[in-house]
């Protein structure tokens, strides 16, 4: 390692000072003017991450649904994973370190982790639309060569697609080639063959209005509609020509605000769907006879998938274990359709993809989805080992084995994509003949609020049980049990915010009212037990006074 070039390097990308930042389940994330010293340590580190695991590292420069004057940067591990968490510290310590402390701040990374420094290493890199995207991706490239590193810069892509680029290159070509005519042609033409299985006619169920936030799913689902438009009509909207990334438009402004994204005109039962800013996130909508906006999410995503999968599973006749993985902000109602209806297992996780992404990969098929329409599915050895042997089998369960083989293809499973989502839901809509209507009808939310309240340090709130009890302070879990008993199918949570000194708040019951109540009663208990400052929470009366009093929170929202 040539000290001497990296501290002559990092001199051109200097760190703003007194600057602390920390790496999180979405990297570092904050204004774009002060990333230049973290997108060129995020080079060093991806080079020695590489060394040490003789892989190909990726980095991904996206602040995926902040708004446009934002940017961010994240590592991804060599089969398309998250960073591995010992690393995630040395990127916040590499991240903060002063300009002085670099060359023993590395070294101790190196030492630590038993870097080979002689070993070669390969990075691969991936930008977003952002105007501030390309010259930070330039810096994470100096990062890396000033280590000796090679690097393949793939200029624009969508988040999953640099994911899926990693799992390819450290995988040979068993999961795909690693370029976007292999992503497009895998993807494509396993949805093609699941559409050719469909019984149902009409153009009701081959027509789709996307909504892309402006961001770089549009550029991308354009490059690859041709590939499937014999089998599914995409209309683009916010596709980047006009309008600022992710304003009043994308995923999770359409969750958020529970409203269609500006710019798009939708008519009565019209399927549309909202990505987010880097396409790693989906949710679906549309609007009644009476012109009623419905919200379909992450749990109805999941929900929609996963019964299609165990339905594939009887079909065969295999006795392959099937999880859906679930975070505390899953609607109590898809938890319950999930296992008294369908009969599947579900398990609940700490909040952030990492933690689902974990659990699911316990099972031979793995389901998880947030609330926010970032998920996938995974699928083990296990399940392609049985779609080998039913090539024995009847005719009947060879086809069912036969799509199963499909939907493995069609799902990004190095991560959530939603252009791969997308044409998951669609092509199962379509085998099942299901309207957008008769999707969402398969259970009825139960409504619920999120509040948060302000507080003097938020570490004072520990939990346990995947974030649904609180372990501290004392008695605020006793008084949350009690204050739930007064409402019918009702529940509660608290949390603290990852990012600031503020404690989110759940509820939800038989009724809006309900879920509103409980959601005050339960803010003005961690007020009072748990350092509140400023504005005390006032007891809720209409869904109205809780918007104005805390500013927050929409009524079926869930906001991460």
């Amino acid at each position: 390692m040539d000290l001497g070039a990296v501290t002559k390097y990092s001199a051109l990308h200097a760190k703003p000072s007194g600057l602390i930042l920390q790496y999180g389940t979405a990297g570092f994330r904050t204004k774009a003017e002060h990333l230049d010293h973290v997108m060129f340590r995020m080079g060093l580190l991806a080079a020695l991450r590489s060394k040490q695991t003789k892989s190909t590292i990726g980095v991904m420069v996206t602040a995926s649904h902040n708004p446009e004057e934002d940017n961010g940067v994240k590592l991804v591990d060599p089969l398309g994973e998250m960073l591995a968490p010992s690393w995630e510290e040395h990127a916040t310590c590499l991240a903060n370190a002063e300009e002085q402390d670099m060359q023993r701040v590395l070294i101790d990374i190196s030492e630590k982790e038993a870097v080979n420094l002689q070993q070669n290493a390969f990075v691969v890199v991936g930008r977003d639309t952002r105007p501030s995207s390309e010259k930070l991706s330039q810096s994470v490239i100096d990062g890396v060569t000033v280590l000796g590193g090679e690097f393949h810069d793939y200029g624009l892509l969508t988040t999953p697609q640099l994911h899926y680029m990693v799992y390819c290159r450290n995988t040979g070509s068993r999961y795909g080639k690693a370029t976007l005519e292999g992503y497009y042609q895998k993807l494509s033409k396993a949805f093609m063959e699941l559409i050719k299985q469909a019984s149902c006619s009409g153009d009701e169920y081959r027509s789709l209005k996307v909504d892309c936030a402006n961001g770089i799913g549009a550029l991308k689902l354009r490059e690859m509609e041709h590939y499937f438009s014999q089998g599914l009509s995409v209309q683009l909207f916010n596709d980047g020509s006009k309008g600022k990334l992710n304003h009043l438009c994308g995923a999770d402004f359409v969750k958020s605000h529970q409203k269609p994204p500006q710019g798009m005109e939708i008519k009565s039962n019209e399927r549309c769907c909202s990505f987010d800013g880097d396409a790693d996130r989906i949710v679906y909508y549309y609007h009644d006879a009476d012109g009623h906006f419905h919200l379909i999410d992450g749990d109805k995503i999941a929900t929609l998938i996963s019964s299609f999968l165990k339905e594939l599973l009887v079909e065969i006749g295999e006795s392959l274990n099937i999880g859906v993985v679930q975070t505390a902000y899953a609607n109590g109602s898809s938890t319950r359709y999930l296992e008294e209806v369908m009969k599947v297992p579900v398990y609940c996780t700490k909040t952030g993809v990492k933690h689902l992404h974990h659990k699911a990969q316990e099972f031979d098929i793995g389901v998880y989805f947030e609330a926010n329409g970032h998920g996938t599915a995974l699928f083990s050895t296990a399940v392609e080992m049985k779609i080998k042997q039913s090539e024995q089998l009847e005719e009947k369960k060879r086809k069912a084995a036969k799509m199963l083989e499909n939907i493995i293809d069609l799902f990004n499973q190095a991560a959530g994509d939603a252009i791969s989502d997308m044409l998951v839901i669609e092509a199962i809509l379509a085998l099942k003949g299901l309207t957008v209507q008769q999707w969402d009808a398969l259970y009825t939310d139960l409504p619920n609020r999120q509040l948060k309240v302000q507080v003097a340090d938020r570490r004072v709130i520990s939990t346990t049980n995947a974030e649904r009890q609180a372990v501290t302070p004392p008695g605020l879990q006793e008084t949350i049990n009690d204050l739930v008993k007064k409402y019918k199918l009702s529940r509660a949570f608290v949390r603290p915010s990852g990012t600031e000194d503020v404690v989110r708040v759940y509820a939800e019951a038989d009724s809006q009212e309900s879920a509103d109540h409980l959601a005050c009663e339960v803010s003005l208990a961690v007020f009072q037990l748990a350092g509140g400052i400023g504005e005390r929470p006032q007891p809720a009366e209409t869904t109205c006074n809780i918007n104005n009093a805390f500013g927050l929170g929409t009524a079926n929202k869930h906001t991460v």
